[in-house]
């Protein structure tokens, strides 16, 4: 996987802890967030036309992504399904314009006509928060496609996803789920090694909900995949910090996601991409002592 994601590190590469620091600790990749869409909860319309989401999704990789997630239907709670074609005019001009980019472009979507579309454009990681549910043929094209795949949690469909969430045990039950999903790409042919988890942060979680998968992010290793951790400017950091405006939540993010990269998080999805980056190499030269 590491050769097709760019500056990402195997879970089973990953250092121990020796002393209260990380030998040889690797960075985890940043995912930046580049949103198609009119509708997204904090970026949308900013670039939903092609040339306003390939000037930002270039920012994004001068500003240090290893990867651009590329999604053209929002999946924020409440958010309505929208057609096939209009998903593929949305990405499929922005991965084409970012071809050139020398980062991993990941395609964001349920469905495999759209999962096809961007791989002939030019994507190599496909992120479905659908765990490869929502669309039947998914399972079948990304086993054909031999590219890394992506599977999150999400308690149901974005539309009602938030509708008084319940779970027994959120980290053992999102962990069962996964689990799960992955057995089943396996039976598929798609290798372990192929697989991404993400427990989905904010799909179908209370405040409380997500602060324990955070907290319980180190149980997800035994999964045996790469993790990625997507808590970017999500609702719950403006419930936990009094900050209803998404954009305003940048520090918090980037508190999140130390505590990401700290649990074992290789992969990062967030909006700020600059601030993310220059907050993991301070910690990485205080951890590593290189300076």
């Amino acid at each position: 996987m590491s050769e097709t994601i760019k500056g990402s590190a195997s879970l089973r590469g990953l250092s121990s802890m020796t002393g209260g620091r990380m030998s040889n600790w690797v960075r985890p990749s940043i995912m930046g967030i580049v949103n198609v869409t009119p509708d997204s909860f904090s970026d949308g319309g900013r670039h939903d036309n092609t040339n306003a989401a390939i000037a930002h999704a270039r920012q994004l990789a001068a500003d240090g992504a290893d990867i651009l997630d590329i999604g053209g239907e929002s999946t924020r709670p409440g958010a309505d399904a929208i057609s096939v074609d209009e998903e593929c005019a949305r990405v499929v001009p922005v991965i084409e314009g970012c071809r050139d980019l020398g980062v991993t472009i990941s395609i964001d979507s349920r469905k495999k006509a759209v999962m096809a579309a961007a791989v002939a454009a030019g994507a190599t990681l496909i992120n479905d928060v659908s765990a490869l549910e929502y669309d039947p043929a998914s399972l079948d094209f990304v086993a054909d496609s031999g590219l890394p795949v992506c599977l999150m949690h999400s308690l149901a469909d974005p539309k009602v996803m938030q509708e008084n969430p319940v779970y027994e045990n959120v980290v053992t039950d999102v962990m069962a789920y996964l689990r799960g999903r992955i057995d089943l790409c396996e039976a598929a042919g798609i290798s372990r090694d192929r697989i991404i988890v993400d427990p989905g942060i904010g799909f179908g979680k209370t405040v409380a909900h997500n602060l324990a998968l955070i907290r319980g992010l180190p149980e997800f290793q035994s999964l045996g995949c790469d993790i990625l951790l997507g808590a970017s400017r999500k609702a719950f950091i403006g419930q936990v910090t009094h900050e209803p405006e998404a954009s305003k939540r940048v520090v918090g993010s980037v508190a999140v996601a130390l505590h990401g990269a700290r649990s074992g998080a290789r992969i990062l999805r967030v909006h700020d991409v600059k601030e993310t980056r220059q907050a993991l190499e301070m910690w990485q030269a205080i951890e590593a002592a290189s300076f």
